[in-house]
């Protein structure tokens, strides 16, 4: 697994010092909030952050992790993130990473940043012997959609996202009894 990934390909002048992307640490859980409530605010995300910092520091650094995150830092500061979680296809027979959320402060933006972040999970998932790196863009947010099409990444037109949320996931968790269990 790649610890301290120098990223040696950026030519921005904007960015004085190449940028280190590195595994996320317990001291970056505020950091890290942060950028997910200026990430939501950026993409205009319908709805209102609830997750909390103990939320992600759970979730990266509990008993049973179920998420990682780098960090990208520029000068010795937190520029940007990434956050993902792995998977699997059954179509592939292997494993793969879902990225959830990939942010680059706006101070940044068009260095080359957010490239490097998405090719070091590449790298990771390459590394880790994954069939897919994949991830959902919300169809309003075109800088995105747009920075994604000149990687390359295929949009996916033959599935739809579905969820259950809230008072419907409750409910119907309610209502479905256990297999054998005899009618209520």
């Amino acid at each position: 697994m790649r610890q301290n990934a120098r990223v040696d390909d950026l030519k921005s002048p904007e960015i004085r010092t190449k940028p280190l992307i590195r595994p996320a640490e317990p001291g970056d859980i505020d950091v890290l909030h942060r950028f997910v409530v200026e990430l939501a605010e950026v993409e205009e995300f319908p709805g209102e952050v609830t997750a909390r910092p103990q939320d992600l520091a759970e979730a990266l650094f509990g008993p049973r992790p179920v998420a990682e995150a780098v960090v990208a830092m520029v000068d010795g500061e937190p520029a940007g993130f990434a956050l993902f979680y792995p998977t699997y296809s059954t179509i592939v027979g292997r494993p793969g990473i879902h990225l959830d959320d990939l942010y680059v402060r706006p101070e940044h933006r068009g260095s080359g940043l957010g490239q490097a972040l998405l090719g070091h999970l590449a790298q990771l998932a390459v590394e880790r012997g994954c069939g897919r790196l994949e991830w959902w863009v919300l169809r309003t947010n075109d800088p995105a959609l747009r920075f994604y099409r000149r990687l390359r990444a295929r949009e996916l037109d033959e599935i739809e996202v579905m969820r259950l949320d809230g008072e419907v996931l409750h409910g119907l968790a309610a209502a479905t009894r256990p297999l054998g269990e005899p009618g209520r």
